[in-house]
């Protein structure tokens, strides 16, 4: 028998809403989902240390970009150095993207074919080309629990013929990464559905990447630019189309009311640069909404930034202390804030995971969205 390198398993399932408790055993360790994954796209969660991933955002997973780690420093080097979990002194697990995203958002830079994708560095303008087994290749030498198939993310209104051409042969890469791919019993291969906001070609993607039989499926192509009634229109009609008994993860997806209809609509894994972007510019996500750290409003305030978080930031400074370093342009401003914006997104994944065990998932975003000022969606 085939070893696998992923075994997932459902624990239980919301009552009310069919959102799923689980647990994926992975290479590096069990992961449980829901989760949300945060992004370290060059090999690091800009500004944070693996210990603290560990101990003070509590992640077991994380992701990093198969684009940028092949432009810098490149695939070859990392594999050199052992793998990227060695490269990053990271010992749990990662997931790779696959590059699409990157190299379809450089527009006039890249060329597209079916073949691959001619392009143009975005740090030095050299001339590059990748193939689904090219994205793989680099992905192997990597060496991510999780890697992702080649796709085209097509852009939000584009025409139905567009979208149609760009899904039919998303499926045709994910069949070549299939084929190209060997280290099956080290690295789990999935799928992304693509298919734009029409949903016969949902069905159709998802029909056709189901034959692949592939150990888990994503959603790629929502989430970009779109209505949000659009999102969860489509969101809600393509998850369910997903098997039942393999890991279902929606792609860019990150702030607290998006992760928690994708729980309920029954995904199970999902990722975003928001909370360490939002860090960067003196955002801070908090249980009564989002706050500007920058506001003049928190000169005087010596209270803790949330005072229901755990994270290592609010049970040590104050808002006037964190305010004082953004307006003083010290990096620790930023980095306490990376540390409090992603614990409060994995610490939400923990108390979506404790709603699902009690049947209480629907009351439990009602709390939420009413203490941080969201409308029911």
């Amino acid at each position: 028998m085939e070893k696998k390198a992923l075994d997932f398993e459902i624990k239980k399932v919301d009552k009310k809403t069919g959102a799923r408790l689980g647990v994926m055993h992975l290479p590096h360790g069990d992961v449980e989902t829901p989760v949300f994954m945060p992004v370290g796209t060059q090999a690091t969660v800009k500004s944070m240390t693996p210990e603290e991933l560990k101990e003070q955002v509590k992640s077991y997973i994380i992701l990093s970009n198969t684009y940028h780690l092949y432009l810098r420093p490149g695939h070859e080097i990392i594999k050199e150095a052992g793998g990227l979990h060695k490269f990053m002194n990271w010992d749990r697990n990662i997931l790779t993207d696959s590059g699409g995203f990157q190299v379809f958002s450089l527009g006039a830079l890249r060329k597209i074919s079916e073949e691959g994708v001619k392009f143009s560095s975005h740090i030095d303008g050299s001339k590059h080309f990748i193939s689904p087994e090219k994205s793989i290749e680099i992905q192997n030498y990597l060496g991510s629990d999780i890697m992702m198939a080649f796709d085209e993310c097509a852009p939000y209104g584009a025409s139905y013929d567009y979208v149609k051409k760009s899904m039919e042969r998303t499926t045709r890469w994910a069949k070549r990464c299939k084929e190209y791919h060997k280290q099956t019993d080290t690295q789990n291969l999935f799928g992304i559905v693509q298919g734009g906001f029409f949903k016969d070609l949902r069905v159709q993607s998802v029909n056709e990447l189901i034959n692949l039989d592939l150990p888990g499926y994503a959603i790629g192509g929502i989430s970009v630019g779109e209505p949000k009634e659009e999102f969860l229109d489509i969101l809600r009609y393509t998850t369910p189309l997903l098997p039942n008994n393999k890991p279902r993860y929606l792609m860019g997806v990150g702030t607290p009311d998006y992760l928690i209809e994708a729980v309920i609509a029954g995904i199970d894994m999902c990722d975003c640069v928001l909370p360490t972007r939002m860090a960067r510019n003196g955002s801070a996500l908090t249980h009564f909404g989002k706050v500007n750290m920058l506001n003049a409003c928190h000169i005087h305030d010596f209270t803790t930034l949330d005072p229901e978080c755990d994270c290592y930031t609010c049970k040590n400074y104050t808002r006037s202390y964190i305010h004082h370093l953004f307006k003083a342009k010290e990096i620790l401003g930023a980095r306490l804030l990376s540390i409090h914006n992603l614990r409060f997104l994995v610490n939400l994944m923990e108390n979506v995971r404790e709603a699902i065990v009690e049947d209480r998932l629907l009351e439990f975003r009602d709390e939420f969205y009413s203490k941080y000022g969201y409308e029911k969606m």
